[in-house]
């Protein structure tokens, strides 16, 4: 019965132009409109974290592409509709490269600044009509027929469920998770070869496309265009009505548009009769129900009535294989540090740091806090440049390469607090470890031509919580896990990548004794299978009874290395670290 509640719901939608009158039919198409541009202001906004007030800009930017191609070239409007979306595309792009490696609140104070840049730029074009703008644009027709009236209602809403699957395929896919994690993971998912640049690039054009589909559709369903349908406040709306959907819903996208547009338009008829106040009494009465609502429901509309999380469909498939290994590195030792240097204005973190990890092998990294063990895992995994020294992977020289290059090469690592998406389920989180071992984009995500390698990247994660004994809680959400199993989550995550070199930061904080037990178990096998792990751990007897050897570190100096026994009888270590009466 629940799959067939979304094709009920088409034929309703379908049905309703054949029995709503014109007013209703216009409100419809409005509504059908802004709902494709929030539909890309929920992935750019409220699913990847980037706010935007810019999109009403793109949308004029193909609603006038169309409109001088088709009154001053005299195309068709169908064949303008490529032609504004590259153009559309095009402009996102550029625009994508300059700004979008801002951060903070500068991101969407440049949405406002290139939105208001374009909006006085098109008045002020005579080729474009200046304000006045361009009129007399050709109706959208089929072999001679005006599509008009319910026609284009059918239409406007057929462009409308094109726009909901895509971004729907998009966020169902290794590309999806990805974004959906990227609010605040940015270093996780590096670690595990996301390309954030390329990705925030991504959504942001494909935000911009779906804007220009509406464009070119407003366009003709007007017949004339003019820069105030596309200026600040209209970007502001179309925020507006992903708010008050649902920032990070895709049916919030179509609720919220539909909520707005139509409350807007019958308080302009309402309250003006109620109150015989004349100007924008109407505003101060919209602002105050919004005010209300998200008081109410400060999730937005479908926040109120959101069903919990469910797996996709890819992640129930119990057929997939798992995606094959990576082949075997020789070149020995697997990773090493070579007179690793780092300085942060006056403070050396990490001074001279040497040390290597064969395959097969665990060594240890101690010292007190502040010695400088953060510093020297960002150092080997890219996250920070050395000022001198050179690391080393199977051979080859690392020291500049990104994140992204070093996991792809197959290091993993774990985080000394742990990076876990908490809305989402622990498979899906331990399934953006195998990201880089999938090749399938955004473009085949959105046409579902993924679904054989989704199947076979949750088989993956499966067979790692599997082996860490958390299959049973693959379909509850992180934010709800123990920190003992969030730690065992993070491990998993990171053999999700099928890595050569596995480093882990403080995997046993917060496990009880028997998740020691079976950690150390994991480890003992993993090193079996010829994994070489470089691990720091505060738990001294259960480091100890680990590694194979160890390197103490100490206020940024490398004071010892050796064996445990060896750097248990050690002075330098007792007195810095270990404690005088400890040996």
């Amino acid at each position: 019965m629940k799959a067939l509640a979304p094709f009920a719901a088409a034929l309703c939608l379908a049905a309703l132009p054949l029995v709503l009158p014109q007013y209703w039919l216009t409100l419809m198409n409005f509504t059908g409109l802004a709902a494709i541009v929030v539909l890309g202001l929920v992935l750019l906004t409220g699913v990847g974290g980037m706010t935007s007030f810019g999109q009403a800009a793109f949308v004029g930017i193909s609603a006038y592409t169309t409109a001088w191609f088709t009154t001053q070239a005299g195309l068709s409007p169908w064949l303008t509709l490529p032609l504004s979306l590259a153009v559309t595309a095009s402009a996102a792009l550029l625009i994508g490269l300059l700004t979008l490696g801002l951060r903070g609140h500068y991101l969407p104070l440049s949405t406002l600044a290139w939105s208001m840049a374009l909006f006085y730029l098109v008045g002020n074009l005579p080729q474009l009509g200046s304000h006045d703008g361009i009129g007399n644009l050709p109706p959208l027709s089929i072999a001679g027929h005006v599509l008009g009236g319910r026609a284009f209602t059918w239409l406007t809403w057929g462009a409308v469920g094109l726009a909901f699957l895509s971004a729907r395929n998009l966020l169902d896919s290794r590309t999806g998770r990805a974004l959906r994690a990227l609010r605040g993971g940015r270093i996780m998912l590096q670690a595990f070869g996301a390309d954030i640049r390329r990705l925030k690039l991504l959504v942001f054009v494909h935000a911009a496309v779906l804007a220009a589909l509406s464009g070119w559709l407003y366009a003709h369903m007007m017949r004339f265009v003019s820069p105030t349908p596309f200026g600040i406040s209209a970007g502001i709306d179309y925020l507006f009505m992903a708010v008050i959907g649902g920032a990070a819903s895709l049916w919030g996208a179509i609720i919220g548009s539909g909520a707005v547009v139509v409350a807007r338009d019958l308080l302009q008829d309402i309250v003006p009769g109620l109150t015989g106040a004349t100007g924008a009494t109407e505003l101060l009465v919209f602002g105050l129900v919004v005010v209300l609502v998200l008081q109410r429901a400060p999730g937005g509309i479908t926040g109120r009535f959101a069903p919990p999380p469910r797996l996709p469909r890819a992640a129930l498939s119990h057929d997939a294989t798992p995606l094959p290994p990576r082949p075997a590195m020789t070149a020995e030792p697997l990773l090493a540090a070579q007179g690793l240097t780092r300085r942060f204005g006056g403070l050396t973190a990490a001074n001279d740091i040497s040390l290597s990890v064969e395959k097969g092998r665990i060594l240890g990294l101690i010292g007190p806090n502040g010695a400088g063990k953060s510093t020297v895992f960002d150092l080997l995994t890219g996250v920070t440049v050395p000022d001198a020294g050179r690391v080393l992977l199977a051979g080859q020289d690392i020291t500049d390469s990104k994140q992204t290059a070093i996991a792809r090469a197959g290091l993993a690592r774990t985080f000394q607090h742990t990076r876990l998406r908490g809305d989402m389920t622990l498979l899906e989180n331990v399934a953006i470890g195998a990201h880089a071992r999938g090749g399938c984009g955004a473009l085949a995500s959105i046409f579902r031509r993924d679904r054989a390698e989704e199947a076979r990247i949750f088989a993956t994660a499966r067979a790692q919580l599997q082996r860490l004994g958390l299959e049973a809680r693959a379909e509850v959400l992180a934010g709800q896990l123990s920190q003992g199993e969030r730690r065992t989550a993070e491990i998993a995550r990171a053999l999700a990548s099928d890595p050569t070199v596995l480093l882990l930061d403080e995997p046993a904080a917060g496990l009880r004794h028997a998740e020691k037990q079976h950690l150390a178990s994991l480890l003992h096998q993993l090193r079996a299978e010829g994994l070489a792990i470089l691990i720091i751990e505060h738990d001294m007897r259960f480091l100890l009874d680990l590694v194979d050897r160890v390197v103490v570190l100490n206020f940024g100096q490398q004071i010892a290395e050796g064996t445990p026994d060896e750097v248990r009888a050690n002075p330098a270590v007792q007195s810095a670290y270990l404690g005088e009466g400890e040996a």
